[in-house]
């Protein structure tokens, strides 16, 4: 498994408006700057967490992004998994093993990877942005 520069960025970004959030909105520009990303690339990620339920966003000379839970609420899993889509270890763990592998049923590995895969999102489920404050 390897995190890719998108899922760390999202991490990131949403630390970025947990740490400061005050209630109004954060523009792009600011996270931008303090996360030195740039902006076309920041603008695909919020869209995702946007997208995915996990930022409110508002336009105009105000607007920006906000979380729309409380820090403790969100969970480091749920934001890897929406820019990653998967965190597996391999490619038939998560997925319709069935027309992946045509050893699947006598695979004697895909228990162990299963387990594995169980581990690592019990793992970053279990942390929350409040934990990384």
């Amino acid at each position: 498994m390897m995190i890719s520069t998108k899922g760390r960025y999202a991490l990131n970004i949403m630390l970025d408006l947990a740490k400061h959030d005050d209630g109004s909105y954060i523009s792009l520009k600011d996270i931008s700057d303090r996360q030195e990303i740039s902006m076309k690339y920041l603008e695909a990620i919020i869209a995702k967490l946007s997208k995915g339920g996990l930022v409110d966003s508002a336009r105009g000379k105000s607007g920006g992004y906000k979380l729309n839970r409380r820090v403790d609420e969100y969970s480091i899993g749920e934001i890897l998994i929406l820019t990653e889509k998967t965190l597996a270890p391999v490619a038939c763990v998560g997925y319709d093993c069935e027309n992946l592998c045509d050893r699947h049923s006598s695979c004697l590995t895909r228990p162990m990877w299963n387990e594995l895969n169980e581990v690592i999102m019990n793992f970053l489920n279990s942390k929350t942005l409040a934990d990384l404050l």
